[in-house]
């Protein structure tokens, strides 16, 4: 059985911080010590432009982070680890992909959408006001960044899947154009890593300026673990673990046995004070090594990039040949190229029941992106039932006006409409 390819990529705009640690670093260290995977871990430089034109924020944020995976104990000997801007195939590539990609699948991201509602909120004409083409067209880059190495599971956050969905219907898209030189990757979200809350209670994020960066010293991290929120119980008064973000941030942390002593303590009635105190001292303990590790790192940026450049060789080693085949296929050949004699077509094989329902489920998922805007408008309206029998009622006269080919497309989009409003038509 041939090895899956995990790939997970962090984008160069900050300082890691305890989510980004708990949530992706981690995890993927620890992938990667399994020999069953293949693992690729990069520096998403180029995604950085996309918001950030900030020079010195982008160069300090892609030093801290490197020097983070390995502070963190990752093997380079194990896993790929390298800067995307080092592997110039990938913006070739994502030439390639564009130019094979509709705009309206674009039109669809979900960042996009929202720069178009929030000019439409504040009222402005150009409802693509301040949207640079980066912003536009970054998931076909990130695209590329998965496609590039035939990845096959992509840790990402919800957020993102869209993003793994859109890398599949583009690689679909070359495979029945040109031939199949892709795989199609698979989205995989880790509902625990969703999690990781910040200081306010909310989901750890440089977005809300709720973040406890990973490498503070000692007093910052206490200073900043005593701003986290409680409630107004007092010493004494039995507290809920489960709705704690101090015991939540411990538990990320704790052995078993440590987070069951722990929550004991809680229904025991711990002071807010005592409890932030263990919190900051069990999290102090785990990262007194690899911080001192970081500092080292830090001054020491001559060995990073002799790690970032050995990745970049062995990265190169698998995108070389795959673009290669890639410019083959798409045309842009030697002018001496000969194509190799086509082999006799073999006897079409039955195609098995498992393929037939995967074929399936991806016509249907292409077709819901499709219509996805209708759905949401009735799920947004006053009255969605009626919005929603009034949707199908005019779809239903669509189809009928129709023939052939632009029927049978109109009839596949009514066919999803029904079933993903059945709630409301019943």
């Amino acid at each position: 059985m041939s090895k899956k390819t995990v790939l997970t990529g962090i984008t160069t705009t900050g300082i890691p911080h305890i989510g980004n640690y708990l949530g992706a670093i981690s995890p993927a260290i620890q992938a990667s010590e399994d020999p069953a995977f293949n693992s690729f871990f990069f520096l998403a430089d180029y995604h950085a432009l996309i918001k950030c034109h900030d020079p010195e924020r982008v160069a300090q944020s892609t030093r801290a982070i490197a020097a983070t995976w390995l502070a963190l104990g990752l093997d380079t000997d194990k896993a790929t680890f390298y800067r995307q801007t080092d592997i110039h195939e990938i913006p070739e590539l994502a030439w390639i992909l564009t130019c094979m990609t509709s705009k309206g699948l674009m039109n669809r991201a979900h960042a996009y959408k929202a720069s178009v509602d929030a000019n439409r909120d504040a009222g402005n004409e150009d409802l693509d006001d301040g949207v640079t083409m980066g912003l536009f067209s970054y998931p076909i880059l990130m695209a590329a960044d998965i496609l590039m190495f035939n990845a096959d599971i992509i840790p990402v956050g919800k957020d993102q899947i869209q993003h793994i969905e859109m890398a599949r219907d583009i690689a679909a898209r070359i495979n029945h154009h040109y031939e199949p030189l892709l795989n199609l990757p698979e989205a995989k979200v880790d509902e625990q890593t969703q999690l990781i809350p910040g200081l306010d209670g909310r989901k750890m994020s440089k977005s809300y300026d709720n973040t406890i960066p990973l490498f503070s010293d000692s007093d910052t991290l206490y200073s900043l673990i005593k701003q986290i929120k409680t409630d107004s119980k007092g010493p004494g008064e039995p507290k809920d673990p489960d709705t704690s973000t101090l015991f939540q941030l411990y538990n990320c942390f704790a052995t078993p046995s440590d987070a069951h002593a722990m929550r004991e303590k809680f229904i025991n009635g711990i002071a807010w004070g005592d409890a932030k105190r263990e919190l900051f001292e069990y999290i102090d303990q785990h990262l007194t090594a690899p911080r001192q590790r970081y500092i080292e790192l830090m001054q020491d940026m001559a060995f990073v990039e002799s790690e970032l450049q050995k990745g970049a060789i062995k990265a190169r080693e698998f995108a070389a040949p795959l673009l290669d085949r890639m410019r083959i296929a798409v045309g842009i050949r030697p002018l001496t190229y000969v194509a190799p004699a086509r082999e006799k077509m073999p006897v079409k094989k039955e195609v098995s029941e498992e393929a037939l329902e995967r074929a399936e489920a991806g016509r249907k998922r292409a077709v819901l992106m499709q219509v996805q805007p209708l759905i949401d408008g009735v799920k947004a309206a006053e009255n969605p039932r009626q919005a929603a029998v009034e949707l199908i009622q005019q779809k239903e006269i669509e189809v009928e006006g129709l023939k052939k080919k632009a029927r049978q497309k109109a009839q596949n989009e009514l066919d999803v409409l029904r079933d993903e409003l059945t709630q409301w038509l019943v």
